[in-house]
């Protein structure tokens, strides 16, 4: 096992975070277009109480509920074959990567993608947002920010 600083492990796992969004914004941007939240994507769709209540006031599809999935079944991978022992400090880091990945993405959608940019990252514009705006940007940024941050936190606290 190759060991390295502290700062270099930071350095590497946002370097990586920041690498993984950024692709996957790509591959969104290719698939979507200017059309956002898989609107013109032939997958079911479902809102109710108990998706709103997980996903906000957009409707879950199909698309977004498998892409999820397999990215947090991905993040497991190294656990699963055995290139790391599992450990609740090393499932808080993959839960911060989870939740800082998926902030990161959304918003490199819109910086990277030609028919939006950051002029129209707007309630106004951004249907699947703009029931849940606070301020500039929306609802689950201001939540995913924190949250991101203390998962990261949690994973840097003694072992185990």
């Amino acid at each position: 096992m190759i060991i390295i600083s502290p700062q270099m492990a930071h350095i590497t796992f946002f370097g990586f975070l920041t690498a993984a969004a950024v692709l996957l914004a790509l591959v969104e941007i290719q698939a979507e277009g200017g059309h956002g939240w898989g609107e013109n994507f032939p997958t079911w769709r479902v809102s109710n109480w108990l998706t709103r209540l997980l996903w906000g006031k957009r409707p879950v599809t199909g698309y977004h509920l498998y892409l999820n999935l397999f990215v947090l079944v991905l993040l497991h991978f190294p656990f699963a074959a055995g290139f790391a022992r599992w450990s609740g400090r090393l499932e808080f880091r993959v839960f911060a990567f989870l939740v800082m990945f998926w902030l990161l993405e959304d918003f490199l959608w819109f910086v990277l993608n030609p028919a939006f940019g950051l002029h129209r990252f707007k309630r106004e514009v951004v249907w699947w947002h703009a029931k849940n705006w606070w301020g500039f940007m929306p609802a689950d940024y201001w939540v995913a920010a924190p949250l991101g941050a203390w998962l990261y936190w949690m994973s840097l606290r003694g072992a185990g």
